[in-house]
């Protein structure tokens, strides 16, 4: 899919334009080769930059080249499958073509770009290039937070299903969990050096106005870090301490289960000897079947009070 859109120069308005004109924002959600091919010709720019962002597994980083300069990062997404979602991150390329005109380009949509489309961003303008980078850095490391947030809270949720009935059902929906943990702050790790590197003014023109809207998408990635180590390492821990509850458990149940085959052994032991046809104790005694019984009762009895002091029972 390809949109373009521009902010007038003297109103400032944002809008969606058919052609494609200096200083406007161009937008390709999954493009097709012939929208590629129709973005380089016009903008006369080669396609590798465009296809670079599109392969689900290309890392974050900075790419300069002639008059482009590439910017990777990876952004976090909520994917659902079978009425089950998971929090996974995707590759995002912005691309700055001469000063002139700002490409995104994306496998899927997604809600940082889906915002700027919508012009919920305050100060938002598509002619200023290392503005709008900035401000995409920042609201990227925002949902980032928000994301773990989330997480933090269904953690939480199942934990307490857990803690009423030990279902494997809750302990996948904690492995998933801790999974979204580690690409989120593998992910986030790469943003930073991506985030750095554009802080020591090198790849785009700095202007002073935008040196704060860089900070602060710096300290917002620092924290969701921060925030995704912690959540990580408690989630972590969860998973071994319930690990160790279901082993234990497991261990109460196998001994219950052979201390109540001991007990009943007994009995079953004494009527196999008493049932052999051989001449034995009681066996022409009329009272025979109940001293019989008696007895197995009562080595049951023993049996049972001894597994009892011993913790068996």
């Amino acid at each position: 899919m390809l949109s373009i859109y521009n902010t007038d120069l003297k109103t400032n308005k944002f809008e969606k334009i058919k052609e494609f004109r200096p200083g406007s924002w161009i937008n390709l959600v999954n493009p097709t080769s012939e929208e590629i091919k129709t973005v380089c010709s016009n903008l006369n720019i080669e396609d590798d930059f465009i296809k670079y962002p599109l392969d689900y597994e290309e890392q974050a980083r900075i790419d300069i080249e002639d008059d482009m300069t590439l910017f990777v990062i990876d952004v976090p997404i909520i994917e659902e499958n079978n009425e089950e979602k998971s929090y996974a991150t995707m590759p995002l390329g912005l691309i700055v073509v001469r000063d002139e005109y700002f490409i995104s380009v994306s496998l899927k949509k997604n809600r940082i770009i889906e915002t700027f489309e919508k012009g919920r961003i305050k100060g938002m303008y598509t002619y200023k290039k290392t503005r709008f980078l900035l401000q995409i850095l920042y609201l990227n490391a925002s949902y980032y937070l928000n994301d773990l947030k989330k997480i933090n809270k269904e953690a939480e949720n199942t934990v307490r299903a857990l803690q009423k009935s030990m279902r494997n059902k809750e302990l996948i929906q904690l492995l998933n969990l801790e999974n979204s943990l580690v690409y989120i702050t593998t992910s986030l790790k790469a943003n930073e050096l991506v985030m750095e590197k554009t802080a020591r003014g090198k790849v785009l023109k700095s202007y002073e106005e935008d040196d704060e809207i860089l900070e602060d998408a710096i300290i917002e990635n620092r924290q969701a870090i921060e925030m995704g180590k912690i959540y990580s390492d408690i989630l972590s821990g969860t998973m071994d301490a319930y690990a160790s509850i279901i082993s234990n458990n497991l261990n109460v149940v196998m001994k219950l289960l052979a201390s109540i085959t001991i007990v009943l052994s007994v009995p079953t032991l004494i009527a196999s000897i008493w049932g052999m046809n051989v001449p034995l104790p009681f066996s022409n005694n009329i009272h025979g079947f109940a001293i019989v019984i008696g007895i197995s009762i009562l080595i049951s009895v023993i049996a049972f009070v001894w597994l009892k002091k011993k913790d068996m029972l």
